[in-house]
C-alpha cells in the first residue's frame, strides 16, 4: 500500500497543474494594449461612411418649402390603416415609407429622374445628388437618405451570437462585439475574423484587438452584412476533445485519493 505522503504528493501536482493551466496572462485578454504609449494613432483617411451596395433598402425622403412640389418626388405610400387617412400607412403608430431597392447594377428607379446610379456613394453624397437634380424641379429641396437594411452578424465566442440590426451609421468592431455581449473569456481576441462582400467578391482580414492599431485597419467600421467570427482560444479547442464526463471523473478521483490518504493514516 502506498504511504500518506505518496497520496500527498500525487494531489499537490494535481493542485499545482489545475492552478498553472488556469492562469491567463493581461496580453491575452486586454484590448488596446499600448494605447498610452502610442498616443494618436487614428489614420484620418480611413473611411467609416457607409457606401451603398447593390440589394441594398433605402428610404429617401423630399421636402421643401412648399410641400406640393416636393410631392413628386416622393413614392406613393399604399394603404388605408385603421382609423387612419388615405396615403397614410403606420406600424406601431409611426409611418412606414416604401423603400427602394438597389438593384444588381447599383441603380434605383427614381420618381421623375428615373434610373439614378447610387452605388459607390455614401448617405449624404446620395443626397446631395438627388438634391442637385431635384433642384432644377423644386426650390431648396430637403433630401434625407437613409440605409435601412444594415445589418451585422456576430458569431463564434460571444456571450450573446446573432444577427443585429443596426441603426447608426458608424458601427465599429468593438460596438458590433458588444452588441453581441462581449467576447467570453474562451474567445482569441487577436484574432477576430471579419468577412464583407466588395465588388462582387468576398473579402475578409484578422483583426488583432490587443493592439491599438487596430483602428486603422478599413475592417475596423463594419459594413452592412458584414460578419464577424470569433475564434475559440486553445484551451477552449482542446477542450472539444474532452469527455464532457471528465470533471466528474475527476471529482470521483479526487475523493478516492482523500479518503485513501484517511484510512492510510
Amino acid at each position: 500500500m502506498q504511504s500518506p505522503k505518496f497520496f500527498r504528493s500525487v494531489i499537490t501536482i494535481v493542485l499545482i497543474t489545475v492552478l498553472t493551466s488556469s492562469c491567463v496572462s493581461r496580453k491575452e485578454i486586454v484590448y488596446f494594449q499600448g494605447l498610452e504609449e502610442a498616443g494618436d494613432v487614428l489614420d484620418e483617411n480611413i473611411n467609416t461612411s457607409l457606401e451603398i451596395k447593390p440589394n441594398d433598402l433605402l428610404t429617401i425622403s423630399v421636402s421643401a418649402p412648399e410641400q406640393e412640389a416636393a410631392l413628386p418626388f416622393n413614392l406613393p405610400v399604399i394603404g388605408v390603416p385603421q382609423g387612419g387617412m388615405q396615403g397614410e400607412l403606420t406600424v406601431g403608430g409611426r409611418q412606414q415609407m416604401q423603400t427602394y431597392l438597389v438593384d444588381s447594377e447599383g441603380n434605383i428607379e427614381f420618381p421623375v429622374l428615373g434610373t439614378t446610379k447610387v452605388t459607390g456613394l455614401n448617405r449624404q453624397q446620395l443626397a446631395a445628388k438627388l438634391k442637385s437634380q431635384i433642384s432644377e424641379y423644386v426650390q431648396d429641396p430637403i433630401v434625407n437618405v437613409r440605409i435601412v437594411n444594415f445589418q451585422v452578424s456576430v458569431l463564434g465566442e460571444v456571450n450573446r451570437p446573432g444577427t443585429f440590426d443596426v441603426k447608426d451609421e458608424y458601427l465599429s468592431l468593438p460596438k458590433a462585439l458588444g452588441l453581441a455581449g462581449d467576447l467570453s473569456i474562451y474567445g482569441r481576441r487577436d484574432n477576430v475574423l471579419v468577412m464583407r462582400e466588395q465588388n462582387g467578391k468576398k473579402i475578409h482580414a484578422y483583426l488583432d484587438l490587443t493592439r491599438p492599431e487596430v483602428i486603422n485597419s478599413p475592417f475596423y467600421y463594419l459594413q452592412q452584412n458584414d460578419v464577424v467570427y470569433v475564434e475559440p482560444n486553445g484551451a477552449q479547442r482542446q477542450s472539444a476533445s474532452y469527455n464532457r464526463n471528465a470533471g466528474v471523473y475527476i471529482s470521483i478521483a479526487s475523493v478516492l485519493i482523500s479518503l485513501a490518504v484517511l484510512i492510510t493514516n
